[in-house]
């Protein structure tokens, strides 16, 4: 598989991720829209039926649609990427990452062009529509939480192709995975696990032409960097033991 290939396939796939996970935030928040009040639990369903969307469409690459999945990976001490054969190594590490960006990016996009109507007629457009932030700010304590779930993420991941069930599952399994973390480990920090899936849409909805928007709390947006990466390279390294 060419390395062309791994970056559309994981720009595409994570597009349908982001695209359906900050609809379905957008859907519960935004007053004028029929989802409008539906809740937390919507919202992790709306994220979960994202990841299993964007793992079919992005499975030539392997769906990865993560950083911390792929820099897990890396760190598990796996030869490959995919079974397309993509060599581990520095230039297809980086292909894969910034495959995984540049889709965030789009998918937020495509949400706001969706919802754009709906976000014209708010008084106030806030970025944790399309991004994250914690109940109680205590960047430390963010940083665990970020930590813990993106750990429960990529440590189950690494299991799937080693257990008949969940292999045969397919998507089905990470999108469960998925909508578990949200329920039970998403309330502190709003369970970004995922670099792009945070970075990414916080660019957007600081470029995007959205009105009487807030300043997207930049000084958080390292939290959900930092704390799902190291997450993901300790669930690899972990990953080894068993």
């Amino acid at each position: 598989m060419s390395l062309g290939t791994v970056f559309l396939s994981e720009l595409a796939g994570t597009a349908t991720l982001l695209l359906l996970g900050t609809g379905v935030v957008a859907n519960v928040v935004l007053p004028r829209s029929l989802g409008s009040g539906g809740g937390w639990l919507l919202i992790n369903f709306g994220w979960g039926l994202g990841v299993f969307a964007g793992v079919y469409v992005g499975y030539r690459s392997g769906a990865h649609l993560n950083p911390a999945v792929t820099l897990g990976i890396l760190a598990s001490g796996a030869t490959t990427y995919s079974q397309g054969g993509v060599d581990v190594n520095a230039t297809s590490t980086l292909v894969y990452i910034l495959g995984e960006f540049a889709g965030a990016f789009l998918g937020a996009v495509l949400c706001w062009l969706t919802y754009k109507k709906q976000f014209d007629d708010r008084a106030e457009a806030p970025s944790l529509i399309f991004s994250t932030g914690p109940t109680i700010p205590s960047y430390a304590w963010n940083v665990v939480t970020e930590v813990i779930a993106t750990f429960v993420l990529v440590f189950v991941i690494l299991f799937f192709g080693k257990s008949q069930t969940p292999a045969s599952l397919g998507p089905l399994a990470a999108a469960l995975l998925v909508l578990g973390i949200g329920a039970s480990l998403g309330g502190p920090t709003g369970y970004a696990i995922n670099p792009a899936r945070d970075l990414g849409p916080r660019i957007a909805h600081a470029v995007l032409p959205i009105p009487r928007k807030d300043p997207n709390n930049w000084g958080y947006s390292w939290v959900p960097v930092v704390g799902p990466v190291i997450g993901g390279v300790l669930a690899g390294l972990a990953s080894q033991a068993f």
